[in-house]
């Protein structure tokens, strides 16, 4: 190989690495903006994971529960009281994998969480006044797994 073919292979290499980035970083700021649009909030990262949180008032609300077709897993947060369940906010929510690793740690926003999960099996943990509750989840190809989590007063 002459010095020359290097040189075109070096270069077609850090144009399709700049393409990716450009587009990964443009798909990125389409979500968001569809998002921002659809009446629900940016979208946030941690890894390999994309989600949202909010629910707060009866516009968002709904925009979540229409959005929740779109997503792997929803997760939904609330306590029970004497005149019903009331939607609760600023829930921490941890996601770990089939080994224990975590891969999310965040505080929901609101009462409603949509999350875009790879393939496998999860644990979601989420907290409310000292109580932790678990569910496992299994994400597939095209499962949508939604977990409500009611905590008693």
């Amino acid at each position: 190989m002459n010095a020359r073919s290097v040189q075109y292979k070096t270069a077609a290499l850090s144009l399709a690495a700049t393409l990716t980035l450009a587009l990964g970083a443009q798909c990125a700021f389409a979500a968001t903006m569809n998002n921002v649009a659809n009446g629900l909030p940016p979208v946030q990262h941690a890894g390999d994971i994309a989600y949202v949180s909010g629910g707060i008032g009866s516009d968002q609300s709904a925009a979540f529960k229409a959005a929740t077709a779109h997503y792997p897993l929803s997760l939904e947060f609330a306590r029970q009281s004497a005149g019903g369940n009331e939607y609760l906010a600023d829930v921490p929510v941890k996601i770990a994998d089939a080994h224990g690793q975590t891969l999310l740690s965040t505080q929901a926003h609101g009462p409603f969480m949509l999350v875009t999960l790879p393939r496998g099996h999860y644990v979601v943990s989420a907290s409310q006044d000292g109580k932790t509750v678990k569910r496992s989840v299994d994400i597939g190809k095209t499962t949508h797994e939604h977990e409500v989590f009611v905590w008693p007063t």
